[in-house]
This record gives C-alpha cells, sequence and structure tokens, in this order.
C-alpha cells in the first residue's frame, strides 16, 4: 500500500471526531509505524493511546525532537521515563517565555492548537525566573484553562535569580500562587539563587505557601473563593500584616534597584498623587517613591506603640528614631548644621529630570537622566547612617532570642487572614535571610502544620538559628505537625554543630530525617544586641536527650576535632536509627572513634547504612574491621577515607577475611582510597567458593585501577564460576591507558554483573593528583 504524493494526513490515516480522534485500525503495523514521525507535536500527542494499543511506541519519535528541537542534553545523572512528558513540559516552559518560536517548525505549529493549552497537562514542574516572567501571561483571561490545567497538573514551583518587580507583576504572581496552591496541587516551594531577595517579593511567595491569603490592593477578587471574599475591603500586603509599623526599611542595595526601576516608571509616576516635586527631592519624598503606594510620613517619624513602649510614653532623647531627625527638617535647616559624626555628609541629591516638551526629547535624554539619577541615588544611599534601623533590627532580634511570643515582636497575629490549602515541602537554597525575612519565616513556621519537609540551604541565619529552634519546638507542639525532614546547611553557625543537632532533635523528636552541615567552625557572630553573650539558656542544656523517632541522620562537619561524647548522646536517644552518614568528620583519637562505633553496635540495632566520607581512618583499621565484623549493616561506605594508606599488605587480608565471614553485608563503596590493581585483585577473593559474603555492589571509583589489573580481576570472577553478583562502579580509573584491555575486561565483567564506567581522561586528573599528595 502506498501512500498518494500529495496526501492529508490527517483525513486520509485518521479518524477525526470533533477533538478527538484515533488511527485507523485497517491500517497495517508498518505503515502505521512511518506515518507517526510525520505528525506534529499535537496529533502525536494525542494518539499517543491508540499508538499503544496497536503496539507502537513514540519514545523514539519523542527523544528525536528534544535532540532537534530543545538542542540540550538531559544529565547523566537523570533517568528519562518518559520523553513524550519531558518535552511536553519543556515546550511550554520555553513557550511561556518566549524562547521559542513555534511558526518556525512546522512540527509545532497548528492553528487549531494552543501551544500552552495542549501541553499544560504534561507540567508537574513550573520554573519562575527573573522579573517573574510568564506570571502575567497565565493570569491573563485568554489563558483561564491552561491555568486550571495547571492547577490540577503542577506539583512542583521554582524560583530561581528573582531580580526586583514591579507591582504589577507581584499582583499576578499573588493570583498565580493563589491558583495553583490554595486551589491546585502544588505542594512543594523551592527558591534559588536569589543574592539580594526583595522583602516584599519574598513575603509574599512565603505566606502564599503557608496557606495565608490577603487580596491584593485594586486586584480581582478571586471567583473560586466564593461570595466570602469577594466583599472584602483591600487590605495591607502580607509584610505589613506579618511585621506591623515595626517592619524594618529596605537596605542599600534594595534602595538602589529600586531606584532604577523608579526611574524607568516616570510615566507612570505623573499619574499619582506623589509625584516627584520639580524642585528638590529629600531623603522622606525619595523613600515615599520607593515604597509601593507610599507612606505616611508622620507614621514613620512616630511609628506607632508597641509592647514595649507604652502609647504615653515619651522618647528619650538620646535614642535614635526611626528616622533621623536631619530628614524630616527643611533642606534649608539641615544645610546649615554641623555633621554629627565622623562621617562623611553626603552630597544632597540631584532632582530627578522631569521629561518635558516632546516626546522625541524624552527619549534622548532618557538614558542619561537614569544613570545619572541612580549613580547620585546610590551613593547618597550608601553615605547615609541608618541608626535608627539599626536599632529597630536590634529591638527585634532581641525579642527574637528570648523566645517570647510572636506578638512580642510586633507580629499581629494571622488570623485576620483567610486559611488556604498550604505546601508541604519548602526550599530555600542560597537565599539570603535578613532579620525581616527570618523573623517573618519563623512566625509562618510555628503553625505550619502541612508542612512535612524543610530545607534551609546557606541562608546566613546567624543568631537568628535561635528564633527558628524556638518556631520548630513551637510547631512540633502543634497536635496536627507532620514536620518528618530537615535539611539545614550554612557557611557558619552560632553553635557548634553537634550542639545544634541536640537542640534540633530536642525541639523535634518526631523528626525522621535530619541533615545538618556547616562548612567553617563555630563563632560566634555578633549578635545584634551588644552585651548578648551567647545563645538563650533553653536552647543548650546538659541534660539527656529524649528518645526521638530519627531514621536518617546526616551531618558535614567543619575542620577542627569533634567530641564523640556529645555526638554519642545523640546516637545513644536515635534507636530507630537506619543510616547514619559523617562527612569531615576529626576525632582526637582513635579510641574517640572507637567509642562512637561501640555505641552504633550496643544501641542503634536498626543501623542498616553506614556511610563514611572525607575521614582519615588511616590510623583505624582495627574500628574499620570491626564495623565489617558487624552482622546488622547491609551497606558501608568508605569514600576518600584513606584506609589503606599504612599497612597495606597487612591490612588488606584481614579485611578481606572479615567480608568473607560476614553474610549481610550487601554493598561495598570504596571510592578513593587508593585500592590500585593489587588490592582490586585481593578483593576479588570475597567472591571465592569458600566465602560466605552476599556482597552484590561494589564501588571501587577512584582507586587508580588499569586495564590490566581489572582484566585479571575479571578473570578471577570467571574461574571461580561466581553469578552475577549485582552492579560494579568503576568510575575515573585509568583505564583509558589501554583501551582495547580495558573494553575486553569491560565485556568479560558484564557476564558477572551490571558495570557503570565513563571514559576518563586520566593523564591531565593524575597530574592534579600528584601534585596534591
Amino acid at each position: 500500500m502506498c501512500m498518494p504524493p500529495k496526501f492529508r494526513l490527517p483525513t486520509m490515516w485518521l479518524k477525526i471526531s470533533g477533538p478527538e480522534f484515533e488511527l485507523d485500525l485497517a491500517l497495517p503495523g508498518p505503515i502505521l509505524q512511518s506515518i507517526l514521525p510525520l505528525l506534529n507535536i499535537y496529533y502525536l500527542e494525542r494518539i499517543e493511546e491508540t499508538a499503544l494499543k496497536k503496539g507502537l511506541s513514540t519514545q523514539a519519535i519523542w527523544r528525536r525532537l528534544w535532540d532537534e528541537l530543545m538542542k540540550t542534553r538531559p544529565s547523566s545523572l537523570e533517568s528519562v521515563t518518559c520523553w513524550r512528558a519531558k518535552f511536553m513540559e519543556a515546550f511550554f516552559s520555553h513557550v511561556l517565555r518566549g524562547t521559542i518560536d513555534v511558526s518556525s517548525d512546522r512540527r509545532l505549529c497548528d492553528q487549531r492548537f494552543s501551544p500552552l493549552l495542549h501541553s499544560s497537562r504534561h507540567v508537574r514542574q513550573l520554573t519562575i525566573c527573573n522579573m517573574l516572567q510568564g506570571a502575567t501571561e497565565l493570569v491573563a483571561e485568554p489563558n483561564r484553562r491552561v491555568l486550571e490545567t495547571l492547577a490540577s497538573s503542577l506539583h512542583t514551583l521554582k524560583f530561581r535569580h528573582l531580580l526586583f518587580s514591579d507591582v504589577a507583576a507581584q499582583q499576578s504572581l499573588r493570583q498565580l500562587l493563589h491558583q495553583l496552591i490554595h486551589h491546585g496541587a502544588v505542594n512543594q516551594v523551592s527558591l534559588y539563587s536569589w543574592p539580594v531577595p526583595e522583602s516584599a517579593l519574598f513575603i509574599l511567595i512565603l505566606t502564599m505557601s503557608a496557606g495565608f491569603w490577603q487580596p491584593g490592593p485594586g486586584g480581582p477578587p478571586c471567583r473560586l473563593c466564593g461570595e466570602a471574599s469577594r466583599g472584602r475591603a483591600p487590605s495591607r500586603d502580607e509584610g505589613s500584616l506579618l511585621l506591623g509599623s515595626r517592619r524594618p526599611r529596605r537596605d542599600a542595595a534594595e534602595r538602589c534597584a529600586a531606584a532604577l526601576m523608579a526611574s524607568r516608571r516616570k510615566s507612570e509616576a505623573k499619574q499619582t498623587a506623589r509625584a516627584v516635586p520639580p524642585t528638590r527631592v529629600t531623603r522622606r519624598s525619595t523613600q515615599e517613591n520607593l515604597t509601593a503606594g507610599g507612606t505616611d510620613p508622620k507614621r514613620e517619624l512616630h511609628p506607632p506603640a508597641t509592647s514595649h513602649e507604652a502609647p504615653g510614653t515619651k522618647r528619650p532623647p538620646s535614642a535614635p528614631a526611626t528616622t533621623s531627625s536631619a530628614s524630616a527638617s527643611s533642606s534649608t535647616s539641615s544645610s546649615k548644621r554641623a555633621p554629627a559624626s565622623s562621617a562623611p555628609q553626603p552630597k544632597p541629591l540631584k532632582r530627578f529630570k522631569r521629561a518635558a516638551g516632546k516626546k522625541g526629547t524624552r527619549t534622548h535624554q532618557g538614558s542619561g537622566a537614569e544613570s545619572e539619577d541612580l549613580y547620585d541615588f546610590v551613593f547618597i544611599v550608601a553615605g547615609e547612617k541608618e541608626d535608627g534601623e539599626e536599632m529597630e533590627i536590634g529591638e527585634v532580634a532581641c525579642g527574637a532570642l528570648d523566645g517570647s511570643d510572636p506578638s512580642c515582636l510586633g507580629l499581629p497575629a494571622l488570623e485576620a487572614s483567610q486559611r488556604f490549602r498550604s505546601i508541604s515541602t519548602l526550599e530555600l537554597f542560597t537565599v539570603p535571610l535578613s532579620t525581616e525575612a527570618a523573623l517573618t519565616l519563623c512566625h509562618l513556621l510555628s503553625s505550619w502544620v502541612s508542612l512535612e519537609s524543610l530545607t534551609l540551604s546557606y541562608n546566613g541565619l546567624g543568631s537568628n538559628i535561635f528564633r527558628l529552634l524556638d518556631s520548630l519546638r513551637a510547631l512540633s507542639a502543634q497536635a496536627g505537625c507532620r514536620l518528618r525532614a530537615l535539611h539545614l546547611s550554612d557557611l557558619f553557625s552560632p553553635l557548634p554543630i553537634l550542639e545544634l543537632t541536640r537542640a534540633i532533635v530536642r525541639a523535634l523528636p518526631l523528626l525522621r530525617v535530619l541533615s545538618i552541615r556547616v562548612d567553617h567552625p563555630s563563632q560566634r557572630d555578633n549578635p545584634a544586641v551588644p552585651g548578648n553573650a551567647g545563645p538563650p539558656s533553653h536552647i543548650i542544656g546538659d541534660e539527656e536527650i529524649p528518645e526521638n523517632c530519627l531514621e536518617q541522620l546526616e551531618m558535614g562537619f567543619p575542620r577542627g576535632a569533634q567530641p564523640a561524647p556529645l555526638l554519642c548522646s545523640v546516637l545513644k536517644a536515635s534507636g530507630s536509627l537506619q543510616q547514619l552518614s559523617l562527612d569531615s568528620t576529626t576525632f582526637a583519637s582513635p579510641q574517640d572513634f572507637g567509642l562512637v562505633l561501640q555505641t552504633l553496635k550496643e544501641y542503634n540495632l536498626a543501623l542498616k547504612r553506614l556511610s563514611f566520607h572525607d575521614m582519615n581512618l588511616a590510623d583505624c583499621q582495627s574500628e574499620v574491621l570491626f564495623l565489617l565484623q558487624n552482622l546488622t549493616l547491609q551497606e558501608i561506605t568508605f569514600s576518600f577515607c584513606r584506609l589503606f594508606e599504612k599497612r597495606p599488605a597487612q591490612f588488606l587480608p584481614e579485611m578481606v577475611a572479615a567480608m568473607k565471614g560476614n553474610s549481610t553485608l550487601k554493598g561495598l563503596r570504596l571510592p578513593g582510597n587508593r585500592l590500585g590493581n593489587a588490592g582490586l585483585l585481593a578483593l576479588a577473593d570475597v567472591f571465592s567458593e569458600d566465602s560466605s559474603s552476599s556482597l552484590c555492589q561494589l564501588d571501587i571509583s577512584s582507586n587508580c585501577i588499569k586495564p590490566d589489573g581489572l582484566l585479571e580481576f575479571a578473570k578471577r570472577l570467571e574461574r571461580w564460576g561466581r553469578g552475577a553478583f549485582g552492579h560494579l562502579r568503576l568510575f575515573q580509573n585509568w583505564l583509558d591507558q589501554d583501551a582495547v584491555t580495558a573494553r575486553e575486561a569491560i565485556r568479560r565483567l558484564r557476564a558477572t554483573c551490571h558495570v557503570v564506567s565513563d571514559s576518563w581522561d586520566s593523564s591531565q586528573a593524575f597530574a592534579d593528583y600528584v601534585s596534591t599528595m
């Protein structure tokens, strides 16, 4: 059966009935297979089920589309199970951001289909970047069906490299989060690489993720919330709701970026009531233009009383106010006043140039005026001393350390907001948390009962870690608390890592997974309040840790010897521990390491997996043998632990003998231990006929293994007739020195086990290796 020279594929080979269609079942399989590559992605996607019924797979076609259109190669660590779903999800993101032209390829263009609507049901993960691109498009009325589909299909929402956004973009994001989280299926929100977070935007994302909803000022009512939310008056934003009038002002970086945005929106500012005057811009008027909607100058100069200050109390003259008195006075009097400190007096701001005359004149002067105004603004802000702001942040941080109620910090209760569905997983990667942001997060965490997993990675918490511990303790006291996984990592910590671990385990006794890492030794960072000698007494203590539910504990230590008794106290209280990982751990002596191992044997009877990484165990060979004789462990990892640095000729036979007598050990990982050919051949004896070992996974990556040694290892396995023992990992060995021998060795090994290797250039790596010896 041959195809006519000019055929219309949809009418020739497909049965079409409205929006539904299926393959003509009378067509032979070979013809159907030849038709599938000719379909565009819309017909190809919707015909998937019928093709499967005919025994045809479209995965190869989707993979080819990915290679030709997306032009990126997936990560080697990524296992793609469905190329159709992967392609459609990436296609949706590219169309939303405008980075792909659907009219450029016939396989992407079809006037009968909407690219966003057609691919939205495959989107499980959506990433929003930079200036919130895509948020406005998704909440637009023409894309209502797209947003409704996303609400049911989307599970993960990610934010990457966010920049400062305008009020309109934040309002669109507010509606988007409300639809996807509160009325949708999103259960994970992740933020990545936000060097200078914008407070209003960050607090908006946090509060919406926690399930709190306040309609934005002037925003349209939500049609899904019912009549109850239609009549609500516009209220303050989440930042004002959480932090009240004591909310710290933006820092210098935020104000500078906001000034650039303000100068770009001069045409919009001319229509507002707070337009910039044509004469002189004072500090107060500049702040008013940088704040969304403006602020009341009287309220800035005289903040309302809080729990720390009675309504009738008069502020002492020596206490710095929220704003400088010099900025509140007139420009004439302030220019005659002598400087109050040795800091250089900032020069006055040049007035922002107002565009006058014809439109062409505005275009000609726009670039120069914008850069000049921003230049002056940056330097005047840098010269100002924010005494009032520093005192204000210090007072808030002081309250954050005493474990008091949030209302004492000027944080109003959240009951005024409507409570909706909230997410279960929150991840913050490389997002520095200011005092304002940290207090907001902690205030939300104390009642975030739906949260199951929390990741805080390199957020610069500093002394705010104490407030975090208080919030986690309050959350744990809630009846419906579901928090079971906590991942915490940072450059510094005001507490030593073992004391911090003890405090977390005390605060969250129901925690199942705890991963904690501190890169540098503990140092007492300068607390916000002078004279604060250390952490609160209720955070650390000498009392014993109550029994907890930890099943997985991962700890990454900074440099320096760690006190073994503190680690043992955590292990003794974790009777349900099944997996333990210690990274870069240093003990004062091998006896301390032996004490830890003895504690594991006596108190952690359920331990199945044990991992050591970047530890010097050259002097702990007897302790390593003790571990290999443990009949409860199923997997042991010694990664870059220098096992065979000393006495390899004596230690290797002892190690093999211990493994041959262990019938419960299933996996052994030895990457980066200088095993070499001799050590590999010694390990081959573990699989001999007289061995009772049940080892099925062996990792010997980065062990200076050469092709001839690997070939001899394969021959010994063949000689002993040992059946397939599982997986063998050979990454980053010297197999490129003799490619023919290496291929022969891998061919023989694949008859015995599943081999995972790579093509690695060892010449340059060897030079680097020798240089670090």
